[in-house]
């Protein structure tokens, strides 16, 4: 008799007041078009915060910036990262400010707390020998290798992130301005231009792999070994295929996130590409790019970030590149 796995932890339940809170943000949220993992965050962050007000006592009308400052001490106190700490805080800012907006407290109380100090630690960058290396080395020789061809040249082509990947629909991509239309965070569309070697990945996938991946099973049973057979299967996925979007499963179902890194993973340790992720290739766009002497409103504007202070980062790698580069090389380094 094999043994049952612990049930996973629960997040708690919140207070009547703290729950009406919470709700009301998650409505500003939607309104404002948040990423539903944002939301998803938000909401298991601030429960976890809730039952720790509500068994002190403490109401969302009545919290105090030492309330959030004994709250953040307490999540180091138990282990918590600097980063995860610095999330939830986010979450806290975002739910007093929905508070105040809606005149229920007159001052934020999160925004006189200090964010928790974060780890330095710069992204993890794909050399350009590594970048060719991996997309070089992915065949196209079967459907899922030449969809995972075309998804990673375009990821490292237009600096996507995997939600990005995953939400581009077939008319998504301009064929004759070679340019990709990218919904990113916060429903924000920008336009980004595509290179040849990744249009001409994603031109092969059109044309033999996604017809034969939107085909039902049955079809593609039917047609193996047969000739004509990618005709019957882009027939049967004009009937068939229930979603425009641009890359599909083994299924015919559209992908998620975790099955672009798990590709990935696969890939790289296939080709003996040291790991990465799928927002590596993106560092790797935006480092490649300021190498190339691209500025960095420029890159900024192709990578979608509100303000340049997200993109200045890459300005550390680059200087961590060059310090490197003459510590190795310089005499008298």
């Amino acid at each position: 008799m094999s043994e049952s796995k612990p049930p996973a932890p629960r997040t708690p339940p919140a207070s009547q007041p703290w729950a009406q809170a919470i709700a009301l943000l998650g409505e500003d949220l939607l309104r404002r078009h948040a990423a539903a993992r944002t939301r998803r965050a938000y909401d298991t962050d601030l429960r976890q915060f809730s039952a720790w007000a509500a068994a002190r006592g403490i109401g969302p009308l009545d919290a105090a910036p030492k309330d959030v400052r004994r709250y953040i001490a307490h999540l180091s106190e138990a282990g918590c990262a600097p980063a995860s700490a610095a999330r939830k805080l986010a979450a806290l800012r975002a739910l007093f400010a929905s508070q105040r907006e809606h005149g229920a407290i007159q001052q934020n109380p999160a925004d006189l707390v200090s964010t928790p100090r974060r780890g330095s630690a710069l992204p993890r960058v794909l050399s350009a020998r590594e970048a060719s290396r991996l997309l070089d080395g992915i065949p196209a020789g079967t459907p899922l290798a030449a969809r995972d061809r075309a998804i990673f040249e375009l990821a490292y082509s237009c600096g996507l992130r995997a939600q990005e990947i995953v939400a581009l629909r077939l008319g998504d991509l301009d064929h004759d301005g070679e340019q990709l239309r990218v919904e990113g965070k916060g429903s924000k569309t920008r336009f980004v231009p595509v290179g040849e070697p990744a249009m001409a990945a994603v031109a092969l996938y059109l044309e033999r792999a996604r017809p034969a991946l939107a085909a039902p099973p049955r079809v593609r049973a039917a047609g193996a070994g047969r000739s004509g057979s990618s005709e019957a299967a882009e027939r049967a996925s004009t009937a068939h295929a229930g979603s425009d979007a641009l890359f599909l499963s083994r299924t015919g179902g559209p992908l998620g996130t975790s099955d672009i890194r798990r590709r990935l993973r696969r890939w790289t340790a296939q080709l003996g590409v040291d790991s990465c992720s799928p927002h590596a290739l993106r560092h790797s766009y935006a480092t490649h790019l300021l190498d190339g002497g691209a500025d960095l409103r420029s890159i900024q504007e192709l990578l979608g970030h509100a303000s340049v202070s997200s993109t200045q980062i890459y300005t550390r790698v680059e200087s961590a590149r060059l310090r490197s580069a003459y510590a190795r090389s310089h005499p008298r380094a």
